[in-house]
């Protein structure tokens, strides 16, 4: 068997451990990262039900509607498989599948169409979220996906700096943003996620929607990118200035979000806490003046999925263990007139330091 196939079936272990630890008989998980992670397989969400069932005895199956059969077959043939047509009930076969006593835990992203049914089919089992056994699978990032995330987290840097070279007075955010993606993609990126263009008064907004503004001279432009490669995501932020005249307030706005950065970094190390992180972040813009616009929280677990645990956030007394990956990313934003974030991915070494894997320049570039 391929060492890929053989780490997907120690997984699919692991999360049988998890559910015997937790006294719990089965795990179903329709398509999601969760799936991804367990199977190897990533398909998108239908009408039609897919569902990977694993036991707390160890089994494992795969139900897929028949005609989406071959695709799963390619994906995972080590895995065992059970097809249903269109004129089959696939929750009863579901339901089938489900042997041991106990309830059962679903799939966080499952829509309540496919909750509801199976309730009716698993009639008498209670029902719990996925993510309270797959989260301590999926958080400490195995050598395959550190690898992966290092990678597409280069491909990001690379498309940063040739963006710098571009024009930006009188283009659109969502000129800027459309060649933001194509950067990305020639740097590697088989999918291009995200790219927020906020400029002057939008980058106020920290997940403001790259529209129709012209850039100006004078504007301050938060740049956050990112995508996938090999299923596994990049997460960058930086911050630029169009023209050479700064105002002295940026300037001093950038400083300190680059030190709150670097305040998060000195302060996530293994045993520390997720909310330590936060307030290391946090600290250094309170004391500065600015703590009441930096209105998020300092970082978020990446892999699979941009957003995932672990959460650096204040009341997260989670401790950071190696091969935890996630982002470190203050920002100050103040109404009316600019916002400023710096944002890098980080992994957790043995060595207990916390490992950047964007090198991209943090300096307030200036575009023109």
């Amino acid at each position: 068997m391929p060492a890929e196939r053989r780490t997907y079936m120690t997984r699919r272990q692991q999360a049988s451990e998890a559910l015997r630890a937790r006294g719990l008989a089965a795990l179903l998980l329709s398509p999601s990262s969760d799936l991804a992670y367990l199977a190897g397989y990533r398909v998108h969400t239908s009408e039609r039900l897919t569902c990977l069932v694993i036991g707390a005895d160890g089994d494992a199956t795969l139900v897929v509607p028949e005609l989406e059969s071959p695709r799963a077959n390619a994906a995972a043939p080590d895995l065992a498989q059970r097809t249903w047509s269109e004129i089959e009930d696939p929750y009863a076969l579901v339901a089938s599948l489900v042997t041991a006593k106990g309830d059962v835990a679903v799939a966080d992203q499952m829509w309540s169409l496919f909750v509801l049914r199976l309730q009716a089919a698993l009639r008498g089992r209670g029902f719990q979220l996925a993510s309270l056994m797959t989260r301590g699978l999926r958080m400490r990032k195995d050598a395959y996906e550190r690898d992966a995330l290092r990678a597409v987290s280069a491909a990001a840097d690379r498309a940063f700096p040739r963006l710098l070279q571009s024009e930006f007075t009188g283009r659109t955010e969502r000129e800027v943003g459309a060649e933001l993606a194509a950067l990305l993609r020639e740097e590697g990126h088989e999918e291009v996620t995200f790219t927020i263009v906020a400029s002057g008064p939008n980058g106020a907004s920290p997940h403001h929607e790259t529209g129709d503004r012209r850039i100006a001279r004078g504007d301050a432009v938060v740049l956050d990118f990112g995508g996938t490669r090999e299923w596994y995501c990049s997460d960058i932020t930086r911050s630029v200035h169009v023209g050479d005249e700064v105002d002295a307030e940026v300037r001093r706005v950038h400083d300190v979000v680059r030190r709150s950065q670097e305040a998060g970094y000195a302060a996530a190390r293994i045993g520390a806490t997720a909310a330590s992180v936060d307030a290391a972040s946090r600290r250094v813009i309170d004391e500065a003046g600015y703590g009441e616009r930096f209105i998020h929280r300092t970082g978020h677990g990446i892999g699979l999925d941009g957003h995932e645990h672990p959460y650096l956030v204040r009341g997260n007394d989670e401790p950071l263990e190696p091969g935890m990956a996630f982002s470190i990313e203050p920002g100050i934003y103040i109404p009316g007139r600019f916002g400023i974030r710096i944002e890098d991915i980080a992994i957790l070494g043995e060595d207990g330091r916390a490992e950047p894997l964007n090198q991209a320049d943090h300096a307030l570039a200036i575009v023109h």
